[in-house]
C-alpha cells in the first residue's frame, strides 16, 4: 500500500480514488493512466499518491513531481519542473511556453517511452530532493 499525505473528504485515500477513476473511464485513457501510474511507482517506489483539485492524482517525493489528468483526447502528464529538466528523447510535447512546467500529452495509440519517461520521472525526483536540502 502507498503512503499518502492526505485522506481527501470522501474519506477514501488518494491511491483508491486513483483507482476509481482509472476504472471509470474503462477505456485507452484509464489504461494508459494506469500504466503511467504503474510506471512511476516503478521508477520511485517512495512516491507519495495525491488526490487533489477535484479529481487529479498528483505524484510527490520532495514536492510535487507531476500530475495525472484525463480529457476527452488526451492524458496529460504534467511536470511541476519540467522546464529544469534535461529531456534528452524529446518526451515534452505540450505546455513548453512556461518558466516552470512541461507537460506530456499522451494520445490514443501513441508510443510510450517507458525508459525515458522513467529516467524523467527519476531526474524530477533528483531535483526536487536536491532542492529540499538547500
Amino acid at each position: 500500500m502507498r503512503k499518502t499525505k492526505s485522506v481527501p473528504p470522501e474519506g477514501k485515500s488518494p491511491s483508491r480514488l486513483i483507482d476509481a477513476r482509472i476504472k471509470e473511464l474503462g477505456d485507452w485513457r484509464g489504461r494508459t493512466l494506469a500504466r503511467l501510474r504503474a510506471l512511476i511507482r516503478q521508477a520511485d517506489p517512495e512516491v507519495v499518491e495525491e488526490w487533489k483539485w477535484r479529481g487529479v492524482p498528483v505524484w510527490y517525493h520532495a514536492g510535487m513531481i507531476c500530475t495525472g489528468e484525463t480529457y476527452k483526447q488526451v492524458v496529460k502528464v504534467t511536470f511541476a519542473r519540467g522546464a529544469a529538466l534535461k529531456d534528452p528523447t524529446g518526451l515534452f510535447n505540450s505546455s513548453l511556453e512556461g518558466n516552470t512546467r512541461r507537460a506530456i500529452d499522451f494520445h490514443e495509440g501513441g508510443k510510450l517511452d517507458e525508459k525515458a519517461f522513467k529516467a524523467l520521472l527519476r531526474a524530477a525526483v533528483t531535483l526536487n530532493l536536491s532542492r529540499a536540502k538547500s
